[in-house]
């Protein structure tokens, strides 16, 4: 059996990025595959735990689009041989209800790598306030 190298920090911006283009996208299928069998997701609407089907669904689902999005201040840590943690700030302009929003929020992702691959098993989310 093979070693496995320690994620880079590029390879983990990658997966990261991926995870919004999905959700820009809509593509439920690749947010699905992306994300654990049971993840845990906080946010402005508490903490929840969703199911790998589920993430999909939301992900296709909603009254919500994300336009674009850019990260800043990206910080990757990987304290163990397939866990990856990267933390950042992100600008996003969304559109909810009709609505055109442009939001800033502190995110952080727990990534592992296991026998399907990179998966995010959790992602928290802090909208920012812009003074």
């Amino acid at each position: 059996m093979s070693q496995q190298a320690e994620a880079t920090k590029d390879e983990i911006i990658a997966l990261e990025r991926s995870y919004w283009d999905a959700m820009k996208k809509k593509d439920g299928r690749r947010a699905a595959e992306l994300s654990g069998e049971n993840s845990i997701v906080t946010g402005a609407r508490g903490v929840m735990i969703i199911a790998k089907d589920k993430m999909g669904k939301m992900t296709e689902d909603g009254s919500w689009t994300l336009d674009d999005y850019a990260f800043d201040k990206v910080e990757v840590s990987t304290p163990a041989e397939n866990v990856a943690i990267i933390a950042y700030t992100v600008r996003q302009k969304v559109t909810m209800n009709g609505k055109a929003q442009d939001l800033k929020a502190a995110d952080s992702s727990t990534w592992i790598r296991g026998s399907n691959g990179w998966e995010c098993h959790a992602h928290s989310e802090a909208f920012l306030n812009d003074k």
